[in-house]
C-alpha cells in the first residue's frame, strides 16, 4: 500500500512539477508515487534531468490530446493496485480524471489543490469545476490567498484552505556572484537583471527587453528558460539595438548559481499562480520585481521588492532603474525562510492527508 499518489498532467519544468517533486522529495512517506497523464519516463528525464534522482517513483500514462474518457478506467485499475491512502491532484485536468478514477477507486483521502484561478473566469470551465467539486468533493486547497479568494468568490460552499507553495531555502543560499558569472560566462561588472521561465508571450520576456533600451548602458538582461519565442526575442534585442546585453543561458541545471549572478530579479509575467522563482532568487539573498497578477505580490518581500501592473514597460524600467540605484539595506531571504520554506509547505499537505473529504 502507497501512502501518496500524487497526479499532474505532464512532467516538464514548471512551478506545479517542481512543487510535485518537493512534495515527494520531503516527505515523511518514503513511497510516495507522482502519475503523470502525459508523456514518457524517458522522454521526460531527457528533458528535466533533475527527474533522474526520482524515477523509480515516477509513473507516465503517455495520454494523447483530446479528452481521453478510458483514460480514467485505466487509471481505476492502477489506483486499486497501488491502494494509496491519499489521491492527491493538482489542477483540473488531473482533477476530472484522477479525482473521478479515485472515487470509483475506493479512495478515501481526495486533495485538490488549484494553482491559479484566471481559468475560472470562463463560464463554461467553471461550471465543469464546481461540478467535479460538488461530485468528488476533496479537500480544497489553494496555493495562494489570491487564489482562495477567488475559489470562495465562484463556488461559496465549498471550504478553501491555503497552503503556500515553498522552496528548499537550504539549497537555494546567497554564494560569490562573481564565481557564479564566470560559470555561465556573464559579464563581471555589468548589473544583471534576471528572468527565469518559459519563453513564452505569458510570460513577458519581452517587455524586459523593451524595459533595458530604456535603462543605463551598463544594466544586462539574463535570460535562464527555453521556449517557442526565443528566436523572436533575439529579433526583438537586434532591434532595439541592445542584444549584446542580453544574454539566453537556455535551460540550466544549477539555479541557484543564476541567482547568485544577478543583482536583480524580474517576473513580468501577465499570469501566474503562486510563481517559485521570487522565493528561489530571494533566498539567495536576491531583491524581486514581479508584477501583480495571480498570486505573485505574495512571494515578495514586502521591504526589499516591488510590484508592479502587468504589461506596463515604462512602470518596469522606472522600477529597474530605482532598485538599481538604491539595493535595499538588508537581505530577503530572511522572508523566505519564514514564510516560504518547501519543509512547512510538505507538513501542512500531510497534516490534511488523514483527515477525509469534505
Amino acid at each position: 500500500m502507497t501512502s501518496i499518489v500524487q497526479i499532474v498532467q505532464h512532467l516538464r519544468p514548471g512551478g506545479i512539477e517542481t512543487m510535485a517533486l518537493d512534495l515527494a522529495r520531503f516527505s515523511r512517506h518514503p513511497d510516495c508515487l507522482i502519475i503523470s497523464l502525459e508523456g514518457n519516463k524517458q522522454d521526460a528525464i531527457a528533458a528535466w534531468p533533475r527527474l533522474e534522482a526520482v524515477a523509480d517513483r515516477l509513473l507516465f500514462l503517455n495520454k494523447p490530446a483530446g479528452v481521453r474518457p478510458g483514460l480514467i478506467i485505466k487509471l481505476v485499475q492502477l489506483l486499486r493496485r497501488i491502494r494509496p491512502l491519499t489521491v492527491h491532484t493538482h489542477h483540473i485536468g488531473p482533477l476530472i480524471y484522477a479525482g473521478t478514477a479515485a472515487r470509483l477507486a475506493g479512495i478515501q483521502h481526495l486533495i485538490h489543490t488549484e494553482h491559479d484561478a484566471w481559468h475560472l473566469s470562463q463560464p463554461r470551465r467553471r461550471q465543469l469545476q464546481g461540478q467535479l467539486l460538488a461530485l468528488l468533493r476533496p479537500t480544497l486547497v489553494a496555493d495562494s490567498h489570491s487564489v482562495a479568494c477567488s475559489l470562495k468568490e465562484y463556488f461559496p460552499a465549498r471550504t478553501v484552505q491555503t497552503i503556500r507553495n515553498g522552496i528548499d531555502s537550504e539549497q537555494f543560499v546567497p554564494g560569490n556572484p562573481f564565481e557564479a558569472r564566470r560559470k555561465l560566462h556573464l559579464p563581471l561588472n555589468a548589473l544583471l537583471v534576471g528572468c527565469s521561465g518559459r519563453l513564452e508571450a505569458v510570460k513577458g520576456q519581452h517587455l524586459l527587453i523593451e524595459a533595458l533600451a530604456g535603462l543605463d548602458e551598463k544594466i544586462h538582461v539574463v535570460l535562464a528558460g527555453s521556449g517557442s519565442l526565443e528566436q523572436r526575442l533575439r529579433d526583438q534585442a537586434e532591434q532595439a539595438g541592445v542584444s549584446e546585453r542580453v544574454h539566453f543561458l537556455g535551460h540550466l541545471d544549477s539555479m541557484p548559481t543564476f541567482y547568485r549572478a544577478i543583482d536583480l530579479f524580474c517576473l513580468p509575467s501577465y499570469q501566474e499562480g503562486f510563481p517559485l522563482s521570487p522565493l528561489e532568487a530571494q533566498a539567495c539573498g536576491v531583491p524581486s520585481i514581479v508584477t501583480n497578477v495571480g498570486g505573485s505580490a505574495e512571494t515578495v518581500c514586502p521591504f526589499t521588492g516591488s510590484t508592479i501592473s502587468q504589461g506596463d514597460a515604462k512602470a518596469l524600467t522606472a522600477s529597474i532603474a530605482h532598485m538599481l540605484r538604491r539595493p535595499p539595506n538588508h537581505s530577503p531571504r530572511t522572508f523566505v525562510t519564514e514564510q516560504g520554506d518547501v519543509r512547512d509547505m510538505v507538513k501542512a499537505y500531510e497534516s490534511l492527508s488523514g483527515e477525509g473529504v469534505r
